[in-house]
């Protein structure tokens, strides 16, 4: 077993957040002047998925529009599962957030009387996206990061957390890998900021990194996970064979795009919404089209005025041009690719976690706003307001804790092709288009695998893996973005579902 060496101590007893995107940054500005010990393995939000957000923030800050109205598209995107008390209270955040993140540096477009430039995205019904230029969440990051390097309070430790300490069902520390070694930081208040797990799947827009660290570190604590079976496919990913895939914003299609099959032919014409209807709706129409032999699916803008597409979307035009591709004269081709989770460690309202001393926020948590399909944007948003609401509730708590465990098996830092097998079962069987027969050939398949990898890194994303298989094939019926072709729409009344690591134990080969 591996020596874990104590932190120094100064770093005892603090406040730890594990993750360093939109909801790890609000918290630890948030708990400011309070010191806290925010930790990311990479140099604070180069790979968050936060960076990555295109789109933008829904908020309701235009003059037709309300936090009411917000909710209520929320609770329609969610197909049943999105909590009504949670999409209220989170749409009712969205204007102080806006402003908040403005104060912290963020500079959302304006039109030229001042107002918010705001765009439309699917299942919205206003107006309400704010932007900055393409690249809303890049421009968010790197305003937090900056004012979390200037804010003396925060220590930043570039490592990657591996295991919760947990002495009496409590939280007591993190184990975090840096230079080589393990090292043990004593703390009582564990904020986990950490991300989704769109990396598992071969076809993602996420970083390839993003493989559900939260979840394994909660879920190895004992914490209850929730809904993990419900992973949104964005319907228009860049289909060039990048790894990850560039991701072509809802926002172009909120700005006039429509999507056409190789034949020139309006795929989504006639459907409710058209091109703006819900995600999960678009993305099994693009998969269909794909799916056809000799078929494919593109994002045409030619209709666009000559160098409208390239003024309004700078970041994605000069993608295109790295790959050849001129959209003034020919369609982008897009397929679907996993973009956003919406289960995760489940949370209350505060974001605690059924684990003395753990919070969680941001895409690692299952709040319950997004439900089985999460409308457009609201994903920042949440971000946000769940990162400022775990601060304020820890701000009052003592992190000291007595505890000093150094007995905790830490995994080998190996991944042996692991990964690749995981993303190549995860996008053939438990995709856009699931089944019975393949989520069962998924589950034995993972199950080999898990213990071929068992004691390494690799084991932690196989097990995760494994969990969101189990949990799809659990669920006997389609509803938002778990599509069955062998089940019934929509059953009722919907339920959520809960899964926890010690399930796994009882896992058998199929």
């Amino acid at each position: 077993m591996p020596l874990i060496e104590l932190a120094p101590q100064a770093l005892w007893g603090r406040p730890v957040i594990v993750g360093g995107g939109v909801a790890g940054a609000v918290a630890a500005l948030t708990l400011s002047p309070r010191p806290a010990v925010l930790v990311d393995p990479v140099p604070i939000g180069r790979e968050a998925a936060s960076r990555w957000a295109q789109g933008g923030l829904a908020a309701a800050v235009g003059p037709d529009d309300s936090p009411h109205l917000q909710a209520e598209d929320t609770i329609a995107a969610g197909a049943g599962l999105t909590d009504p008390e949670v999409a209220g209270w989170i749409a009712e955040g969205g204007p102080a957030t806006v402003a908040a993140l403005e104060r912290f540096g963020v500079h959302f477009d304006r039109t030229e009387s001042g107002a918010f430039s705001l765009g439309l995205e699917a299942a919205h019904s206003r107006r309400r996206i704010l932007h900055v230029r393409d690249a809303t969440g890049s421009a968010i990051v790197e305003a937090l990061g900056k004012r979390i390097l200037e804010t003396p309070s925060v220590e930043v430790l570039t490592a990657a957390a591996i295991r919760l300490a947990v002495t009496d069902g409590r939280i007591t520390g993190v184990v975090i890998r840096q230079n080589g070694g393990t090292v043990l930081l004593p703390t009582g208040i564990v904020v986990l900021a950490t991300g989704g797990i769109g990396g598992l799947w071969q076809a993602t827009t996420n970083p390839i990194g993003a493989r559900g660290a939260g979840i394994v570190l909660a879920g190895r604590a004992g914490a209850v996970l929730a809904d993990l079976e419900f992973a949104q496919f964005h319907p228009t990913a860049l289909a060039v064979g990048a790894d990850p895939m560039p991701l072509i914003s809802e926002a172009v299609r909120g700005e006039g795009a429509v999507l056409v099959n190789e034949k020139g032919e309006r795929f989504m014409a006639g459907t409710p919404g058209e091109d703006l209807a819900p995600r999960d709706v678009v993305a099994r129409a693009v998969f269909a089209e794909w799916a056809r032999d000799g078929g494919s699916a593109g994002l045409d803008v030619r209709h666009f005025a000559p160098g409208a597409f390239a003024r309004r979307f700078p970041t994605i035009n000069r993608v295109l041009g790295e790959y050849g591709l001129d959209p003034e004269r020919t369609p982008i081709p897009v397929r679907p690719a996993t973009h956003y989770h919406m289960g995760g460690v489940k949370v209350d309202k505060a974001g605690k976690t059924s684990v003395p001393g753990l919070w969680a926020a941001g895409e690692v948590a299952c709040t319950g706003l997004h439900g089985a399909n999460r409308l457009a944007s609201n994903s920042l948003l949440e971000a946000a307001v769940c990162g400022r609401l775990v601060a304020e509730d820890v701000a009052g708590l003592s992190a000291e804790t007595a505890a000093r465990e150094t007995g905790i098996a830490v995994p080998a830092a190996t991944e042996n092709g692991a990964v690749a097998a995981i993303r190549a079962t995860l996008n053939r069987d438990v995709g856009v288009i699931r089944n019975q027969a393949g989520l069962e050939r998924a589950i034995v398949r993972l199950t080999l695998l898990r213990r071929e990898t068992a004691g390494t890194t690799a084991e932690d994303s196989v097990s995760l893996a494994l969990l969101v298989a189990r949990a799809a094939e659990r669920r006997k019926e389609s509803r938002g973005a778990h599509f069955r072709s062998d089940a019934e729409p929509q059953a009722n009344p919907a339920v959520h579902s809960a899964s926890h690591w010690d399930e796994l134990a009882e896992a058998k080969d199929g």
